[in-house]
């Protein structure tokens, strides 16, 4: 654990002043606040420049206080807080009335998680109560995964930055829909559709859109400053010339299987060929890509089983379309 104690009871005390404070989780940083405090929430929205109709998660330290927050916990959502808590996976339940209505976007429903990080548990266990806490970006853009991605994007509009290094998983929770009859994957993220079927014994789906609204479901997320292109693996090496000769300061994300292909592009990083590798690094891909200067880059999505699902996720929301000047 990075962070000293010193530190942990700081934040902790930001956070019952109604603060906000910058927490480290094992898949992104954080922009934590109180999760009852409805101003200090309100002031997430405002520091992101997040839509108030986009819900939050709410972070709590044990799953034993789960129904601290929830109206019921069904037998599923039981089972799954079980085998992958602390953990990447958020669940979607019935709202209790400790939360208020600012941290669900005005629905009845609410996302709930414990991250493995030593430093967020050690946080939320000195606060003593829930911290609502979405990446700590400007909205829809990439997550950040280290504290100084956190400083340079957010700056002074951030009241305490608490440092824990580098996250582990890289990318956001799966967000798991047990509110009905059918289990459903909302988000995909650090929790695999195989772990959750293996753990259920049933078929998960991942409908393309939910009644119920959830972080992440925006046309245009993680993304980059540079314009994102997605092409079949066949076709990276020719759409990056093709744009580099039109005049385009070009990216590419070179999948591990193109490696030692003759590229005409300004930069490349090429991909690793694990995927909890990829997913780990990708955020830090992308923002590399956009220190180089490229205003365009050229990718490919992964096969979408295992993590190559939370992989693919990002890039076609990276890739979506941009909000009108």
């Amino acid at each position: 654990m990075t962070a000293t104690s010193s530190a942990i009871d700081r934040a902790a005390g930001w956070l019952r002043a109604g603060g906000l404070v910058a927490l480290p989780t094992e898949t992104v940083y954080g922009l934590g606040a109180n999760a009852e405090d409805p101003a200090a929430v309100a002031r997430i929205f405002q520091v992101k420049g997040r839509p108030p109709s986009h819900p939050l998660i709410v972070h709590i330290a044990d799953a034993d206080q789960l129904d601290d927050w929830v109206e019921e916990v069904p037998v599923t959502a039981r089972l799954l807080a079980e085998h992958f808590w602390p953990g990447p996976l958020t669940l979607v339940l019935r709202r209790g009335r400790r939360v208020p209505l600012e941290a669900t976007g005005g629905l009845e429903t609410v996302a709930v998680r414990v991250p493995d990080h030593p430093v967020a548990l050690a946080l939320l266990s000195a606060f003593g109560g829930g911290v609502t806490a979405p990446s700590a970006n400007r909205f829809g853009s990439v997550s950040p995964t280290t504290a100084d991605h956190v400083r340079t994007e957010l700056g002074d509009a951030v009241d305490f930055v608490l440092d824990g290094g580098p996250c582990q998983v890289g990318v956001e929770s799966t967000i798991v829909d047990v509110t009905g009859e059918f289990t459903s994957i909302l988000r995909p993220g650090g929790v695999t559709r195989e772990d959750l079927e293996a753990v259920l014994g049933i078929p998960i789906g991942t409908p393309s859109r939910s009644h119920v609204r959830v972080p992440g479901q925006h046309p245009s997320h993680y993304a980059p400053r540079a314009r994102v292109v997605l092409v079949e693996p066949e076709n990276v090496v020719a759409e990056a010339k093709t744009a580099q000769e039109l005049g385009h300061r070009v990216g590419v994300l070179l999948p591990a299987s193109l490696t030692g292909a003759a590229m005409t592009a300004h930069a490349v990083v090429t991909l690793p060929d694990a995927m909890d590798s990829y997913v780990h690094g990708l955020y830090s891909f992308l923002r590399e890509l956009d220190q180089q200067g490229c205003d365009l880059i050229v990718a490919s999505p992964p096969a979408e089983e295992g993590l190559g699902l939370a992989i693919a996720n990002r890039l076609h929301r990276a890739a979506g379309p941009r909000p009108s000047a």
